[in-house]
């Protein structure tokens, strides 16, 4: 397998996975049937759905404007006020503010070819490779979605529905299938 195949294979899985990863987020969202539940907070130190989605929804914008000329944490980003509770943000606002951030993402990625992998990009002053920036954001992107699936379930409580495959059920179900869809019953 050429370089270019194995690079276009990379950024394949990379949009696949990233998208699963959205809509991983979006189905433990739409379990918060509540939308009062979207900025509560566990504990003092803790972040809310709410602010999940406003910290990832900057970072996002930040990391993937102008993703391959300029350093991925823009001047106008404020990160700090990412962090605080917006109680009168409605569901709706939320929302398009997460769509905006996926948005972003996935038109720079959508953009990027195998010749870019091995290009150099800057986040904070760190240099890395094309490679390497899509990673961090990968993990990043992880924690946070992984965040709001167990806050929400946690806020549902008996009421949440399974997004993977459910307590006592694997032996039913294969645990991995290419293109699984969290939450596809069967899957």
């Amino acid at each position: 397998m050429g370089t270019e195949s194995s690079g276009d294979d990379f950024l394949a899985t990379i949009r696949s996975e990233l998208r699963r990863l959205k809509r991983l987020g979006e189905k433990a969202l739409a379990q918060v049937r509540v939308d009062g539940q979207l900025h509560a907070l566990i504990d003092p130190e803790s972040n809310s759905l709410a602010i999940l989605i406003q910290h990832l929804a900057g970072n996002m914008r930040s990391r993937w404007t102008d993703f391959l000329t300029s350093d991925g944490e823009k001047p106008d980003r404020d990160r700090e006020s990412e962090f605080d509770s917006r109680p009168t943000a409605t569901r709706a606002e939320l929302m398009a503010v997460w769509e905006e951030g996926w948005g972003r993402l996935f038109q720079a990625l959508d953009g990027l070819t195998a010749a870019d992998l091995a290009r150099g990009v800057a986040i904070r002053g760190e240099p890395h490779t094309v490679v390497q920036a899509i990673l961090r954001q990968v993990i990043h992107y992880g924690q946070h979605v992984g965040q709001i699936v167990f806050l929400a379930k946690h806020l549902q409580s008996g009421n949440w529905k399974s997004l993977s495959i459910p307590r006592g059920d694997s032996g039913k179900r294969a645990l991995y299938k290419p293109g699984f869809d969290e939450g596809t019953p069967g899957a």
